[in-house]
């Protein structure tokens, strides 16, 4: 049986509304034939790579973004596969500051979106031999015009610090980029109940951005060490999901909602967790579909997931694995092309422990289906992700 799930609270607003040179082969490690008739395909991250961030273009086009090198200042790759290839490009590095990238934490690593015609956005913290004001540096990038190499890292962070959790990146079709994270001011002292979410927009593309103000329209404050996602959907919408310190105790799940292109902000939902510690829990959120999206999170070392739309009233309740096991972090939701919901997820990762990775297919009530599993292998530093195929299987990248 499934879990009974966690109390949401919502609070909905009705709306007014390449090339690279050469190739890189990467094998696919194995098939699964699950009892549904439902195909999963693994496939391990290039060279050995660490925390992939994969998305899919209207085209078929998959981009892959991860880490490589040491742990404490590595470097990120991107490449891509073709819509009728099982062949990745030889991968190009995206940040421009050899060794500016981290892994060490696992929520601190690069994130991915596909903007105007399809152009790759990644945004990622910067690592400790990176150069930044009061801490760590938020660094964005965007492929350039020829979509040959990446263009020269940029820190969007103007005023704030004390970055920790991991930033995101969202982007729209209307030129609109987004990049997101959680962090401090001058005037406020360094803790977690006085942390906020501070966004930078981009009304050009990725080209300049105006400087950060705070979107969280309550006071909740932010899990120091706890990451974010942010994500705009294909009419417009853009999402913001992240941790809360409310009182140093309160770690609610808050999903932050904007149908004005990040004018205004409202609280969409939160899923309520008491704890004196940061769990260092990372959250996603994808397309469900037009007006529909798919959050996904860890509350009490369980995973969960709900559909969004924000045109309804409330949000359906979240739901979960049937296993009851803790331990489940780093959730990844993706819609599948009948409307199922294919949840992964890792287990038994920690701070130096690798893991497995965890899977689970619901239909579109939310119900589990025979479609399920799970398979050792998730390196130290390192999660899994997924992609809904063509054909119907899903895909595991770790």
């Amino acid at each position: 049986m499934m879990r009974q799930a966690v109390p949401v609270r919502t609070t909905f607003p009705r709306p007014s509304l390449t090339t690279a040179a050469g190739l890189f082969w990467v094998s696919l490690f194995a098939v699964a034939t699950v009892a549904s008739g439902i195909e999963t395909v693994f496939t391990r991250v290039p060279e050995g790579g660490l925390q992939p961030q994969v998305l899919v273009s209207s085209n078929g086009v998959t981009h892959l973004v991860y880490f490589a090198g040491t742990p404490g200042a590595g470097d990120l790759f991107y490449t891509r596969r073709m819509s009728d290839s099982r062949e990745f490009n030889t991968p190009i590095r995206v940040n421009s500051q050899p060794g500016s990238a981290i892994a060490i934490g696992t929520i601190r690593g690069a994130q991915i979106a596909l903007g105007k015609n399809g152009r790759v956005h990644v945004a990622w913290n910067g690592s400790g031999d990176a150069s930044g004001h009061r801490g760590a540096p938020m660094f964005y990038t965007r492929l350039n015009d020829e979509r040959t190499a990446f263009e020269p890292q940029r820190d969007v962070m103007t005023f704030t610090g004390n970055l920790d959790g991991g930033g995101s990146v969202a982007a729209d079709q209307e030129r609109n980029v987004y990049v997101a994270w959680h962090g401090t001011t001058p005037e406020t002292e360094a803790k977690e109940t006085e942390r906020a979410v501070y966004l930078a927009v981009s009304k050009d593309e990725g080209r300049t951005f105006a400087r950060e103000r705070q979107v969280n329209p309550d006071p909740t404050g932010a899990c120091g060490c706890c990451g974010l996602k942010a994500f705009a959907d294909s009419q417009g919408a853009l999402y913001l999901l992240y941790r809360a310190a409310t009182g140093g105790t309160e770690r609610d799940e808050v999903l932050l909602g904007s149908l004005d292109q990040a004018k205004t902000f409202r609280s969409l939902s939160s899923q309520p967790w008491k704890s004196s510690t940061c769990p260092m829990s990372s959250a996603w959120l994808s397309s469900a579909g037009k007006n529909r999206c798919l959050a996904a999170w860890e509350t009490k070392g369980h995973v969960w997931f709900t559909t969004i739309d924000p045109r309804e009233s409330q949000a359906p309740e979240p739901v979960g694995p049937a296993d009851s096991a803790t331990g489940q972090k780093h959730p990844v939701a993706i819609s599948g092309t009948n409307g199922d919901t294919f949840l992964v997820w890792a287990e038994g990762t920690g701070w130096q422990k690798g893991g497995a990775v965890a899977w689970q297919l619901f239909d579109v009530e939310g119900k589990p289906k025979a479609s399920a599993g799970r398979r050792d292998g998730i390196p130290v530093w390192s999660f899994a992700t997924a992609l809904a195929r063509r054909d119907g299987s899903f895909e595991i990248i770790y």
